[in-house]
């Protein structure tokens, strides 16, 4: 299974998005790969980040992007967060040096290794970079 992170579904839904193709060819191209999964969390950052305007993109409404998540709950597996995910951040923190917005990334990364999976597809491979001894990092 690979995970998605929020840039990848963001750009893939903004078509004036100038990663817009590349984004939407990752997910088909790793949808014929296997199973596909996206965390709570970056259905969350999705919210954020589609309701507010992008130098590319109108904002969506709530409603616009509250209907896209539903889509991906669809069309995607979802890893749910909890005291396995609290667990692997928590053992994150004690091999990995990182803070402020990075903890976002690195539950992420915690999820992702609390359910067993190690793919993670991302526009921001730099922000991942610090943990590419627990997971691979695949830029579209």
């Amino acid at each position: 299974m690979s995970v998605v992170d929020t840039n990848v579904l963001v750009h893939s839904t903004a078509s004036a998005s100038p990663n817009h193709f590349r984004a939407r060819a990752a997910l088909a191209r790793f949808g014929t790969q296997g199973p596909v999964a996206v965390t709570r969390q970056v259905l969350r950052e999705y919210l954020a980040a589609t309701t507010r305007p992008q130098s590319w993109s109108r904002a969506l409404t709530l409603a616009e992007a509250t209907a896209d998540t539903d889509s991906f709950i669809r069309r995607f597996a979802v890893l749910e967060d909890g005291p396995a995910v609290w667990a692997e951040l928590m053992t994150l923190t004690r091999s990995f040096a990182f803070g402020g917005k990075q903890v976002h990334d690195a539950n992420i990364v915690a999820t992702m290794l609390a359910h067993g999976e190690t793919r993670l597809l991302t526009f921001n491979d730099a922000d991942f970079r610090r943990f590419g001894s627990l997971i691979d990092v695949v830029v579209p």
